[in-house]
């Protein structure tokens, strides 16, 4: 099996997707957290949010530096693993490509001037419309990419003639049945994920209070309730699309909703099939043991309605069947989103209800885990989408087999890769660390005080706001 140029080809193609999303999920979500963080601070005139907003920015670059190179490898790879998805299906989708590109560069341009310009206007309302621009990018740069996966979920826009994909409307290649759910997807989990991550790091510090002063708390405490505040929005935003995408899938990809949820006949009032086991039987069918079943759970899901009839998986061909184990990453991926909703919701009511201290160890350390948790989330939803969508690179045109190469080079490439990217990964994590070991909150706080005091201005405003 290793020596399959096939199976070498997917493996790398997913380290590389896997390494990259972290980054491109990092990439998409920080700069909204950003303006947010900014915006406050300048309304309020609180200079803690808008040192939230430089820290982060200062992480966010970094992790924009490593996103580069993983990208650059996915568009390498696509070419060098794929060559003939990219002869037939290269022309489709050149404009989201080159329009990512696009996106990516606008990006990058207004956010050095966001750098280079703090504390240069007179009016520092203008530099916070500066970012505006970078939040566009970054999402942008994630719907064009998006659009690609999108297309190759529902191939549209074309016409096949002797094997050649011929008139070719660019447009509606990229804006096809599986676009408006799959990107909004995409955009509002990176959202929650990051809201998540930023949120950890102040639960993290709140945590280990003992060393921390009372300007740090307070510090963190903000970035606590930002962070939390916006995960709860944006895990309900991905609730709704997540139902969206649910219905999307019985309607144009049924027998990969039918593998997620281990669906084998088709019937009405279908139960929702969480965890549980596969058993084998003699004639071939399967048994699910240890499930937690849910009545009309699937149904609904499938087509709003308890009597919507699911498509079973015993319909279509054995070859055309999506691997069963997606079913595990769906499961995680939905059972991660509800965690979110959960914890973010109970800080929030713990927060609003006075009475109940949502900056306990137990609530802090369900936030902690949030972090990881959704990153994880991110990684299984990738994961359910792409182990899902086979045995077809282009659904229903396509075959991954037969848009592999068959180079012998695959194997060696899979290792040197992997050694960047543990090289990427272990270089990136230390300059984070060194970068805010060096520049602690405390010292930066400090700072702001000495030149607030200068300046005749007050440090801090009311902590309950």
């Amino acid at each position: 099996m290793f020596n399959d140029p096939v199976v070498l080809s997917r493996l790398l193609t997913g380290l590389t997707l896997a390494f990259h999303i972290i980054f491109a999920t990092i990439g998409v979500g920080v700069p909204l957290m950003v303006l947010a963080a900014e915006f406050i601070g300048l309304k309020r005139k609180d200079p803690d949010y808008i040192l939230l907003a430089r820290r982060w920015t200062r992480g966010y670059v970094v992790t924009v530096a490593v996103g580069v190179v993983t990208g650059t490898a996915i568009g390498l790879q696509l070419s060098l693993l794929w060559p003939s998805l990219m002869q037939v299906a290269g022309q489709t989708i050149a404009l989201p490509l080159f329009m990512e590109t696009f996106a990516f560069f606008f990006e990058a341009i207004f956010l050095g001037i966001y750098l280079y310009t703090w504390d240069r206007f007179k009016n520092p309302w203008l530099h916070w419309l500066i970012g505006i621009p970078v939040v566009i990018g970054a999402t942008a740069s994630a719907f064009f990419i998006t659009t690609v996966n999108s297309f190759m979920n529902s191939p549209e826009g074309f016409k096949i003639v002797n094997g050649t994909l011929t008139q070719i409307e660019p447009l509606k290649a990229m804006f096809n049945t599986a676009t408006p759910t799959k990107a909004t997807h995409v955009i509002v989990s990176a959202y929650l994920t990051v809201a998540f991550i930023l949120a950890a790091i102040a639960a993290f510090h709140l945590l280990r209070k003992k060393t921390l002063s009372a300007a740090e708390t307070a510090y963190h405490k903000k970035a606590l309730r930002l962070t939390v505040m916006a995960g709860l929005i944006f895990a309900f935003s991905t609730a709704l699309v997540g139902d969206f995408s649910g219905k999307y899938l019985a309607k144009y990809q049924p027998e990969k909703l039918a593998a997620a949820e281990w669906h084998f006949e088709t019937t009405s009032e279908a139960e929702l099939i969480f965890g549980g086991i596969l058993d084998q039987q003699e004639d071939g069918s399967y048994e699910i043991k240890g499930a937690v079943k849910i009545p009309y759970a699937l149904s609904i899901l499938a087509g709003g309605a308890p009597n919507t009839e699911v498509i079973g998986l015993n319909e279509f061909a054995k070859e055309d069947q999506a691997p069963l184990i997606v079913h595990y990453f769906f499961d995680i991926m939905v059972s991660i989103g509800m965690y979110l909703t959960a914890i973010s919701a109970l800080f929030i009511l713990a927060f609003r209800l006075k009475k109940l201290n949502p900056y306990n160890k137990w609530i802090l350390r369900g936030v902690f885990i949030g972090g990881p948790l959704a990153m994880i989330s991110i990684e299984a939803g990738w994961m359910y989408a792409e182990i899902g969508r086979q045995p077809w690179t282009l659904y229903g045109i396509m075959r991954t087999a037969d848009a592999a190469t068959t180079s012998t080079a695959v194997g060696p490439m899979l290792i040197l890769f992997s050694a960047l990217y543990l090289l990427l990964g272990t270089i990136c994590t230390v300059v984070l660390l060194r970068m805010f070991k060096k520049n602690t909150v405390g010292k930066e706080l400090q700072e702001l005080a000495e030149n607030h005091h200068a300046r005749g201005e007050a440090m801090f405003v009311d902590d309950n706001k």
